[in-house]
Order: C-alpha cells, then sequence, then structure tokens
C-alpha cells in the first residue's frame, strides 16, 4: 500500500514551496542537496516545515493544489497548526 505526503519547505528568509511525493524523506534530500534546477534550488528552500499524509495520490495531488492556490498567510496558519515554531521536521529523518 502506497503512502503519499502533501508537504511546505521553506527557506530561512520565509520564501515557501508547496510538493507531493511518495517518499518524503528523499525528495527533502534532493532539495536540500539543490538536486534538481528550479525554484527551491534557486531560492534555497531547504526546511521541512509542514507535512500531511494520504494513501491516495488523486487526494495528494488535489490537496497540493489546493495549497498552491492560497495566499502566504492562510499557509502560515496551515503550517502553526502543525509546527507552530516552525522546526525543521526533517532533523530526524534518516536519509
Amino acid at each position: 500500500m502506497n503512502q503519499y505526503f502533501v508537504y511546505i519547505m521553506s527557506s530561512y528568509r520565509g520564501t515557501l514551496y508547496t510538493g507531493v511525493t511518495n517518499d518524503l524523506a528523499r525528495r527533502v534530500y534532493e532539495h536540500r542537496n539543490k538536486l534538481a534546477e528550479g525554484f527551491t534550488s534557486r531560492y534555497n528552500i531547504a526546511k521541512l516545515v509542514y507535512y500531511e499524509t494520504t494513501m491516495e495520490v488523486e487526494s495528494a495531488i488535489a490537496r497540493e493544489k489546493q495549497i498552491k492556490g492560497w495566499v502566504r498567510s492562510k499557509k502560515a496558519v496551515l503550517i502553526d497548526s502543525m509546527n507552530p515554531y516552525w522546526v525543521d521536521l526533517a532533523e530526524g529523518m534518516s536519509f
């Protein structure tokens, strides 16, 4: 059975990125090590501040699109609900 993650990462300056993956540890590793060119590499997005899980890829993609459509303040409220101090949730993950 597969598990999918919708996640939000932040730069240390507060720039946010929302994504979806089936392997959160691997994806965070890729962002941190700038293995793919693009937004996260350009803005140094490296801190995992929020994630949620689902068993259905369609649900994950729909949720990602929903969150991406929100204004920053609404995303911040979502992050605060799980991680009020915006600590790096990936610190305990094995890469």
